[in-house]
């Protein structure tokens, strides 16, 4: 009979069951061979050199390996730093952004010493990223400025911690709350639950009012206006037991009710209270206004709106005018000469 051909490789044509099993034998010893070509060629193939530093070969494979172990490694510094915190850090009685900065720094750490690990272990010489690291250089010197000045300002805001995690802060005309710290930019949750991401580079170059640095309770100050016909002592008495009343203003030190200004139409009251929470300064505020309104009424106590007084008065002759009139009737009045007479 016909020898039969499978993948390139001829055989005799099965005739008993002795031939079937030579058969089923050579075809997997054909099977195995043809994947040890395969493995060989893609052995060859990752082999291949794709550029050298300082003599050292960086070759396909490597740099597949290279990519691996950087995942590898950004996945093990996050999921080794959020343990750290959940496990240790959480447990130790601190301040909320010193645990959070030694989260960051134990992550950044675990990332430069698992890259420089990578570069060894694909058997690069860590001598010759001098090469890289003067390409970077000049990378830096064309475009990369601000990359690298929000680099630098990420480890200075982790280190020296003008703002921290949670803190209320103002940044031009944001205002919200610091979310997370990056080592490129922060990220602010506004007060409408808006998530805006900011270059790090801003929080030092430009100024940032922090509710929150230091000692959280801040002074709020609440304007009001009233009639100028009200009684003034019972004005700065209604105001203060409304400061006092709100649960969520200190007595100590004790709301300050001033008389800032007279007006146009109105007395300029200023009611200086302190709060706790500057989160919570706008709600406070609402509320001591809205119970003035209340408080005014029952007292018969004006707000006023800004009004003007319009006077006319009629219209007089002007003296020139006058006196230019009673000329022309003079002049009209005035008899003709006789022209026979001439």
């Amino acid at each position: 009979m016909r020898n039969k051909e499978y993948y390139g490789a001829s055989f005799p044509a099965a005739q008993t069951d002795d031939g079937n099993n030579g058969f089923v034998t050579d075809l997997i010893e054909a099977t195995e061979t043809g994947f040890a070509d395969f493995f060989y060629q893609l052995w060859n193939f990752l082999g291949t050199g794709v550029f050298q530093i300082k003599g050292a070969p960086i070759t396909l494979g490597n740099l597949i390996v290279f990519s691996l172990m950087l995942i590898l490694v950004f996945a093990g510094a996050k999921f080794l730093s959020r343990l750290l915190y959940l496990r240790v850090l959480k447990n130790v009685k601190m301040d909320e952004s010193i645990r959070y900065t030694l989260q960051r720094i134990t992550q950044y750490t675990i990332l430069i010493l698992g890259v420089l690990f990578s570069f060894q272990f694909i058997g690069l010489d860590l001598s010759g990223l001098t090469v890289i690291f003067g390409l970077l250089s000049v990378g830096i010197g064309f475009g990369l400025q601000n990359l690298t000045s929000n680099f630098i300002s990420g480890i200075m805001l982790l280190f020296e911690r003008p703002i921290s995690v949670g803190d209320r802060i103002i940044v031009g005309d944001l205002e919200g709350d610091v979310q997370e710290i990056n080592i490129r930019s922060t990220t602010i949750n506004s007060i409408d639950n808006i998530s805006i991401i900011v270059p790090n580079s801003e929080f030092l170059s430009s100024q940032v009012i922090n509710y929150s640095h230091g000692d959280t309770k801040i002074r709020m100050r609440v304007e009001i206006g009233v009639s100028y016909n009200s009684d003034l002592d019972l004005v700065l008495r209604i105001i203060k037991e409304s400061a006092l009343a709100h649960p969520e203003t200190m007595d100590d030190p004790e709301p300050t009710v001033l008389l800032r200004n007279f007006g146009d139409s109105a007395w300029e009251m200023l009611l200086l209270c302190w709060v706790p929470d500057p989160k919570r300064q706008y709600k406070i505020a609402s509320d001591i206004r809205c119970d003035l309104v209340r408080r005014f009424r029952e007292n018969n106590i004006e707000i006023p709106f800004p009004q003007r007084d319009l006077h006319l008065r009629s219209a007089e002759p002007l003296p020139l005018r006058q006196e230019g009139r009673q000329a022309q009737v003079r002049k009209r009045e005035a008899p003709k000469p006789d022209a026979d007479a001439e």
